[in-house]
């Protein structure tokens, strides 16, 4: 079960089964929202799986999309929900990732010009990435007559509440040259929300600036490869020792499938077990690499395969 065997099969594994395919790796991937917590709640028994892996060897890393927090203030929340155990350098967020993508790959000589909050702009200060400053833009001023920075090098689209037509305006300037790198921390379309509700993501204001633009934007997160590249850089990662654990079919589990690892849909957050099955009969290749090779209900389930 453990093995190639079970590749792409959605196969609902629990106790010994779990405990089997465990044992064949020794990194663990996690997505956070959906997977380790809802909101300000801990999925039951979270920290304590955490806890139990890093007590067993297992070399245990976050990957999450979700780009609202620096790395700092999620060991904050990590702490606040009970997980004792993890360190800043366990946590690789798209907000992360994009500013070290920006700094070492792309070794912008310039300006970034960023549609995005706190977390994606408090990670590229910490890189050293030079941001244009936000201009207090008034009631009256329009693209004819605001100004713009000659020297912005990059466009970097995240997740942004204070999204308007005049930020969407001056990225789609910018874009106009063609040696402008245009980014994004992550394709996520919208996040759900307490009491049914939503929120649009990431994915959806880059969608505005590629239709506005008619440019394509490199994505770092999710689920392109790039995020897990940063963390097999720091901490010599082989594939075929890894499982990643997530929520979101087309962001977690087509991920580790197109990294190699094997794949894990838990069913405490967005996608469901017949969407899974759905896409396991499906003509095109993108969701048949968005099928996960296990399925449990919860994490919780890990507790009786680490208790053992």
């Amino acid at each position: 079960m453990a093995g190639a065997a079970g590749r792409g099969g959605c196969h609902t594994i629990r106790g010994a089964q779990i405990k089997e395919l465990l044992q064949s790796k020794r990194n663990v991937l996690f997505d956070c929202d959906g997977v380790i917590w809802n909101g300000e709640t801990a999925v039951t028994g979270a920290p304590e799986v955490v806890r139990l892996l890093k007590q067993q060897g297992k070399r245990v890393f976050f990957v999450t999309n979700n780009c609202t927090r620096p790395r700092e203030n999620y060991v904050q929340k990590f702490s606040r929900l009970g997980f004792t155990d993890v360190a800043e350098e366990d946590i690789f967020s798209s907000a992360y990732c994009s500013a070290a993508y920006l700094r070492d790959v792309a070794r912008v000589q310039g300006k970034v010009f960023v549609i995005g909050c706190y977390g994606v702009q408090k990670e590229l200060l910490n890189a050293g990435v030079t941001m244009v400053e936000e201009d207090d833009d008034g009631p009256d001023v329009s693209i004819y007559d605001c100004p713009l920075d000659p020297d912005v090098k990059a466009v970097l689209v995240g997740y942004d509440e204070k999204f308007n037509f005049l930020k969407l305006a001056k990225a789609c300037c910018y874009l106009r040259n063609s040696e402008c790198l245009f980014l994004a921390t992550d394709p996520d379309p919208w996040h759900p929300l307490r009491g049914g509700r939503v929120t649009p993501g990431s994915g959806s204001l880059t969608a505005a600036l590629e239709t506005a633009s008619n440019r394509k934007a490199t994505v770092i997160g999710k689920p392109g490869r790039f995020m897990f590249e940063c963390i097999a850089g720091q901490f010599n990662l082989d594939p075929e020792q890894s499982l990643m654990v997530g929520d979101r079919l087309e962001t977690d589990v087509l991920f580790g499938t197109n990294c190699g690892l094997s794949t894990m849909l838990t069913l405490t957050g967005v996608s469901t077990l017949k969407e899974a099955e759905e896409y396991k009969g499906s003509d095109s290749p993108e969701k048949k690499d968005s099928v996960p090779d296990y399925v449990v209900e919860s994490i919780t389930d890990f507790l009786e395969a680490l208790e053992e």
